[in-house]
């Protein structure tokens, strides 16, 4: 025969089954891709949570442990006493305590997903523009602005930032007190009528209320548990803008570099209209041949396409942009962006004053080290639960019917109460979990904050190597390179070299400036991503 226990024990089993069916999937959705493989852009994903699941969308909270908050042994089951005693509940006493776990079950959301940094595209020649590229944009966005944006209107964050509003009502659920268990039966009830051949007790009609004592504290240990969840995700939302602000820093630098690469091929295109007007001068002279003319023109045309494509991918960075701004594509094409590519700022504290600051301030950090007092608060509250709930009966009304024997009714109350025995700690298991989760929080915190000072150092050298490069290239071998081709022009001029020749000083150019723009970008990232590794800013 089936026993309750013994229901209880397959529907727990079926739950567990299912969870594990669930995290298989899951794992191999995850194992699916590998490390290096970039999957197409996705801004602030939904990662696996589900739509219109309770799972969270910061991700599972440091410190937190399903463990102690699990059915178990410990938990309040009905106490009361055999069947067929007196004035005793026949009920369970589930139905009238608070939902057991104040958390609502373990969150689990990948975090934003980074942006891809996107090469950039090459099609025809570049050249330096003479303009300076911080010249001020009438009307432009300026960084600053596009995070304050993102932070006031992405969507993906309006939905995070739920989050915080449902960590607090976990701590009015787990601050619920049990209600009381209102009971009325009939006892003694015949078949028929008693007689003197088939005597039997009077008939008794109790009502009576029991109400549960929590003795140990379970309701205290789960607002304290609650409320120590709230300040981690708190902290989990905090770092879900510091990633979001990420990406807003790849797709604006994104902008001015497709909005550089567009000056830089307009630049070539104006060069060429020079170079085609001296190579028809020349042919004229009858110095040059026609295909000379032929050759400087079909060149320029493969500048005319790389302009345009230019101007494409400028269109394309600005409707990324526009999407993590919440702005419709239209809007944002039209959009024009204040910055500049060259690092003009100043620099950097030292790398060990990073390491601290990144350590203090960054919100990751923060939640693990929340997570260890969350950590402990689960522990205290699986210790709460060792014992069971005290219950206090209270029998206002109970009737004795003593007609059938020709006597006077009896109207009675009663009073009395259940207190579990503690001979066994119902909870060892949990106990013991809740504990080492503590000390596994601890070490989770030692490993980010070996993760983070490594990021920090990584990005601090990236910053210097970046920015050492920049400045080589743009003083010593842009200009050389420059000098060289306008050499080859004046020999072109003179006659002295063919068009071959110069168009091959122009190529060895063309190199050099898309290697200095490819490095400038390079440090410009380098910027935000010591920014973003330090968790505040400190470069423009």
């Amino acid at each position: 025969m089936t026993t309750p226990c013994d229901i209880h024990k397959i529907i727990r089993l079926r739950a567990a089954a299912v969870a594990l069916a669930v995290a298989a999937a899951v794992g191999t959705t995850a194992r699916g891709q590998s490390v290096g493989e970039q999957a197409p852009f996705t801004p602030m994903g939904l990662g696996g949570a589900a739509p219109g699941s309770t799972q969270s969308r910061l991700g599972p909270a440091p410190g937190t442990d399903a463990g102690p908050f699990a059915a178990q042994p410990g938990q309040d089951q009905p106490l009361m006493g055999a069947g067929g005693a007196t004035s005793v509940p026949r009920v369970p006493a589930s139905i009238s305590t608070p939902e057991a776990n104040p958390t609502a079950g373990t969150r689990s959301m990948a975090a934003p997903t980074p942006l891809p940094v996107p090469p950039a595209q090459l099609y025809g020649s570049l050249s330096m523009p003479e303009e300076d590229e911080a010249a001020a944009v009438p009307g432009g966005m300026t960084l600053d602005q596009a995070i304050e944006l993102m932070i006031r209107e992405n969507l993906d964050l309006k939905s995070k930032a739920l989050e915080i509003p449902q960590a607090r009502a976990d701590v009015l659920t787990a601050s619920l007190l049990a209600n009381p268990i209102f009971f009325a039966d009939a006892q003694m009830v015949p078949y028929g009528n008693y007689t003197k051949e088939r005597p039997g007790g009077q008939t008794q009609y109790d009502v009576n209320i029991s109400h549960p004592v929590d003795f140990s504290f379970k309701r205290t240990a789960r607002k304290a548990y609650a409320s120590q969840v709230v300040r981690v995700v708190e902290a989990q939302y905090q770092d879900a803008v510091r990633l979001a602000m990420q990406n807003v820093h790849t797709a604006f630098v994104d902008v001015l570099s497709a909005r550089q690469l567009a000056r830089y091929a307009k630049a070539s295109v104006e060069g060429f209209d020079r170079l085609i007007r001296a190579t028809e001068l020349l042919y004229e002279r009858d110095i040059s041949s026609r295909a000379d003319v032929s050759q400087v023109k079909s060149q320029q045309q493969i500048a005319i396409v790389g302009l345009e494509d230019a101007e494409e991918n400028l269109r394309r960075s600005k409707r990324t942009l526009g999407m993590l701004l919440n702005i419709p594509p239209e809007q944002a094409e039209t959009l024009e962006f204040d910055g500049v590519i060259e690092d003009r700022g100043p620099e950097p504290p030292p790398t060990e004053e990073l390491v601290r600051m990144a350590l203090e301030f960054r919100p990751d950090v923060i939640a693990f080290r929340l997570g260890i007092k969350a950590a402990e608060a689960g522990y205290g509250l699986a210790r709460a639960n060792r014992y069971q709930d005290a219950y206090v009966l209270y029998q206002p009304y109970t009737f004795q019917n003593n007609a059938p024997i020709g006597l006077k009714s009896a109207y009675s109350w009663a009073l009395g109460v259940t207190v579990p025995m503690p001979l066994y700690n119902r909870n060892q298991g949990n106990i013991e979990r809740a504990r080492l989760n503590i000390n596994q929080s601890r070490i989770d915190l030692a490993a980010i904050e070996r993760r983070v000072e490594t990021e920090v150092v990584q990005a601090a050298r990236e910053y210097q190597i970046t920015r050492d490069i920049v400045k080589r290239i743009r003083t010593e071998i842009i200009p050389a390179s420059e000098q060289s081709k306008n050499d080859r022009f004046v020999l072109f001029q003179n006659s002295q070299v063919n068009v071959v020749s110069y168009l091959d000083a122009q190529r060895v150019h063309n190199d050099n400036v898309k290697a200095y723009l490819d490095t400038a970008i390079r440090h410009r990232r380098s910027m935000l991503n010591l920014d973003t590794v330090v968790g505040r800013r400190l470069l423009p």
